[in-house]
């Protein structure tokens, strides 16, 4: 797994990502399946839409959404995302199982971010924070996509981390 060894405190979360990072102290996994665990550790984009998608549904469910994602399409591209034909996006996330409750606009805000994420950072996220800059200037980067106010763009820290991507021990 793409984990980082040092752990970072997380007492000052509650809800959800609190529970996952429980789960993984405890069994070794933070969404509850190992498989969706190492999508979200390869894929910079992946972690990015599961952060994306925590809202107003359980944490884990929302974090195995860019896993249905790439079962539908067969890609996490986030160029042909942005081409896509807005109506067949919605359709793919009304798709059951949904990839979220709220498929319209997650589905506008998967496009809006995959548009921002082509035109601004070569259409990987993973240009969002491996310039190593501070998580400051990150979360400031954060704040400018669609659906991440400044508390979700402040929990980017703990997915980042705990999922591999960035070391802020």
């Amino acid at each position: 797994m793409g984990y980082t060894e040092t752990l970072l405190d997380y007492g000052s979360l509650s809800g959800g990502l609190a529970r996952m990072m429980d789960r993984f102290r405890d069994e070794g996994t933070l969404i509850g399946s190992t498989e969706e665990d190492q999508l979200i550790c390869d894929n910079a984009n992946a972690a990015l839409l599961g952060m994306l998608y925590d809202q107003r549904v359980r944490a884990e469910y929302a974090f195995t959404g860019p896993h249905r994602l790439l079962e539908r399409l067969g890609h996490l591209d986030m160029h042909q995302i942005a081409d896509m034909d807005l109506d067949k996006l919605r359709d793919v996330f009304a798709q059951k199982p949904a990839v979220h409750r709220f498929t319209n606009v997650m589905a506008d805000r998967t496009q809006a971010i995959a548009q921002i994420l082509v035109d601004d950072y070569e259409g990987d996220a993973a240009n969002l924070w491996n310039d190593g800059s501070d998580f400051a200037t990150i979360k400031k980067r954060l704040k400018k996509l669609p659906g991440f106010g400044d508390m979700k763009a402040g929990k980017m820290r703990w997915v980042l981390h705990y999922f591999g991507h960035r070391d802020f021990s």
